[in-house]
């Protein structure tokens, strides 16, 4: 049976929606996978209770004394609050007492944590968040979505492949596009982390490089997967959910003005229904930290129970469709086990 560690004291509205998705996973999988919730045992207990989950058969709780803030410096954290839901989660893994770990609470020290429990795969120098975004007609990978800030040239390399291998694996794409976020086409253009991240990629056989795109490529459906470092990854990250929230409302505000117009939206109400689902930060759960000797799903700070639930059922797959062994495969198969391609 699956057995997934869930930081249960990790995101702005913990412990409540943390439990509530848990609850919500446990009666979407009866008998399918065990649950370690990890936290402060008398509080977990008292929502456990509150929703009647309190001795599922599928749910243990483990105790943890300590918890890591927002705005803790996830190093120092990770340093000082050894006994903090996160380390004792990201333990359970290392131990092998559970396949994967589920956070929503500080993704700095998550990651932190994560590396240096769990270290990094073979061949892989740094992880990084793979974050998916829906395109018109389909949806594409995004890394690094805010793992490393500062990144080299082998690191974006490095997303190129884990991010082919995602996209094989759970995207269902068999020959992933593959493109460097940049600030023009040529290869010329861009800093020194693009453009030798260009060239590297571009000697390198058997994967799909298409070059560099640009901000306006992202949603045009001519890539699959886009690399950049994790500070312009959480720029981009940060800026599609301010504005898809921005345009619902003022969606919303428009169609108020008029009959016409509230009878039209009347009409029309399921197709904004799934409008509003594909920008739903919920809806895809969590980003899994690709390129750790294990799997960590990061969940939105401010994810509902429905966000966990779905974070969960992402930890799931992840674990299922063997994407650690599909990233070492990738990594022998292009040569890149000693960092550079062959």
């Amino acid at each position: 049976m699956l057995t997934i560690a869930v930081d249960g004291m990790g995101g702005d509205h913990a412990p409540h929606e943390i439990v509530r998705g848990v609850g919500e996973a446990l009666d979407r999988n009866p008998g399918k996978c065990h649950l370690m919730l990890v936290g402060k045992k008398d509080q977990l207990e008292s929502e456990l209770s509150a929703i009647g989950k309190l001795n599922h058969p599928d749910l243990t709780i483990v105790h943890a004394s300590e918890v890591v803030r927002m705005e803790d410096s996830p190093a120092a954290a990770i340093r000082s609050k050894r006994d903090s839901s996160i380390n004792v989660a990201v333990d359970l893994v290392k131990k092998g007492k559970a396949q994967a770990v589920f956070s929503a609470g500080n993704t700095g020290a998550a990651v932190a944590s994560t590396v240096l429990k769990l270290r990094t795969l073979t061949g892989i120098e740094r992880p990084g968040i793979g974050t998916v975004f829906p395109s018109p007609t389909g949806r594409f990978l995004l890394l690094d979505a805010g793992a490393n800030v500062d990144s080299k040239p082998i690191h974006l390399v490095h997303y190129a492949i884990m991010g082919d291998a995602y996209a094989r694996s759970i995207l269902n794409m068999p020959n992933p596009r593959i493109g460097v976020l940049s600030v023009g086409e040529e290869d010329s253009k861009g800093n020194e982390l693009t453009r030798e991240t260009f060239r590297i990629l571009k000697t390198i056989p058997d994967i799909n490089f298409v070059g560099n795109v640009e901000g306006h490529d992202l949603f045009a459906e001519t890539v699959d997967v886009v690399v950049c470092d994790g500070f312009v990854g959480n720029v981009v990250l940060k800026c599609c959910e301010s504005l898809a929230k921005a345009l619902g409302h003022i969606i919303k505000q428009k169609l108020k003005k008029t009959v016409i117009r509230k009878a039209g939206y009347l009409l029309s109400r399921n197709a904004y229904r799934e409008l509003k689902q594909l920008s739903d930060v919920d809806e895809y759960g969590g980003a899994p930290l690709l390129g750790v000797n294990g799997v960590c799903i990061i969940g939105h700070g401010s994810t509902s129970a429905r966000g966990v639930r779905n974070g969960l059922r992402v930890a799931g797959e992840v674990v299922e469709q063997r994407v650690n062994d599909h990233i070492l495969e990738r990594v022998k198969h292009l040569g890149m086990g000693s960092g550079k391609p062959a």
